[in-house]
């Protein structure tokens, strides 16, 4: 049965919230001060699914994408740009403060560019043999079939035409697929999971489909399935050749505005630890004017970085090295090697080398996350160990939903 809520503000995931004697609920693609008809959703009585809207907020724009309200990748379509903007600020805010993590916000930097060059798009069956490909719906494991993204960069046509003739290909296996597409400079690249080993016929025919498609590479859980080149991106001066179903940052200009602040953090040190290093998005940039020694768990990407660097001319010394940061942090004899140390973790953070790191004499550590709550975490390690954090940074490339990237840096008192 439908009831009229108040909604009083956005939470954290991006639904409005109304609060209530009995406890807040959640109602989606809602906003700040709304009159709202909602109903309950089965099994999940804190949320509730709008209705109608019976007083819309003056900040309440037109979203641009049709699929919004159903497709559950983007969050917030519907509010202005400023009262936005303002949001995402605060929630680093709040993250911080909940920490007890005293220190300046800086102003929200919009690094979303042209767009996404990485999606992962989900393919299932539905009833019958109807078979959907697209994202997942909001609040809901089921699938939403799109035709088109608006938040994706021009280097991703063509992804989904690939991903639904993958998934066609690979439909009489019944498995629930993902199938990871990344643009490179030269092609997509495309890893599927979930479809369990597949015998001759079925890589026969992704080969083929490949080839149609003109795919950079298709593999399967990350086994080479066919490659008519090996995709590439440009980090810095370095060609790098992406391992399969590799991490990389979603946006091309979140990568850059993320080094450009890591980068004017250290650039009067001479030894740099780049830790969770990945493909090398800090790295290689670092490696232009100072030596680093980089870190990583991944170790098809730390071979990547590594190639990299043999085949670039004009970078400082850049050692790579496999190894699992969170079982086998750096700890303080390895890190008086460094006068700073750059780490950028998952969105689990970086507890255990963080407590290594206070235990230090490190003059210099710049920290970089994708979740503000670990990040605070981390950060209240440091500085009670002693070390002062400067302005935090919020750096949106991922519009339109709730996360957002942190850079900020820590010094010894």
């Amino acid at each position: 049965m439908a009831e009229t809520v108040i909604i009083d503000h956005i939470g954290h995931r991006g639904d409005g919230v109304a609060l209530g004697a009995a406890g807040d609920v959640y109602v989606p693609c809602t906003l700040p001060g709304e009159h709202v008809e909602a109903e309950a959703m089965p099994g999940h009585p804190e949320r509730l699914r709008l209705v109608r809207i019976k007083q819309p907020s003056p900040d309440r724009i037109d979203p641009f994408c049709d699929y919004f309200g159903a497709c559950g990748g983007c969050a917030i379509q519907h509010w202005q740009t400023k009262a936005y903007r303002t949001w995402k600020r605060g929630l680093v805010i709040e993250a911080l403060a909940l920490a007890k993590v005293a220190c300046e916000v800086g102003d929200l930097v919009d690094a979303h560019g042209e767009g996404r060059r990485r999606a992962t798009f989900h393919a299932r069956r539905g009833s019958g043999d109807d078979l959907a490909v697209g994202f997942a719906a909001q609040g809901s494991h089921a699938i939403v079939p799109i035709e088109q993204c608006p938040i994706f960069a021009p280097a991703l046509k063509g992804a989904l035409d690939a991903a639904r003739a993958i998934a066609t290909v690979l439909a009489p296996t019944g498995k629930p697929l993902d199938i990871q597409v990344t643009a490179a400079e030269n092609g997509l690249d495309i890893d599927v999971r979930g479809s369990g080993p597949l015998d001759t016929a079925k890589l026969s025919e992704l080969s083929a489909l490949a080839a149609r498609h003109k795919l950079a590479r298709i593999s399967r859980h990350r086994e080479l399935v066919m490659m008519r080149m090996p995709p590439v991106v440009t980090i810095g001066k370095a060609k790098v050749t992406l391992p399969m179903g590799s991490f990389l940052q979603p946006t091309a200009d979140g990568e850059d505005a993320l080094a450009t602040l890591v980068m004017a953090q250290v650039k009067k040190a001479k030894h740099v630890a780049d830790l969770f290093c990945g493909v090398g998005p800090f790295a290689l940039r670092l490696a232009q004017t100072v030596r680093v020694s980089a870190f990583d768990s991944d170790g098809a990407a730390v071979g990547a970085l590594a190639d990299a660097v043999r085949n670039t001319q004009g970078l400082k010394p850049l050692k790579a090295e496999t190894r699992d940061l969170f079982r086998r942090p750096l700890v303080p004899q390895e890190l008086s090697a460094f006068d700073a140390v750059v780490f950028d973790p998952p969105r689990q953070g970086a507890q255990a080398q963080a407590e290594q790191l206070a235990k230090s004499k490190v003059p210099l550590v710049v920290a970089v996350s994708c979740n503000p709550a670990t990040f605070a975490r981390d950060a209240h390690i440091l500085i009670d160990a002693g070390y002062k954090i400067s302005e935090v940074v919020p750096v949106d490339q991922f519009r339109h939903t709730p996360h957002v990237e942190i850079v900020a840096a820590f010094r010894r008192r």
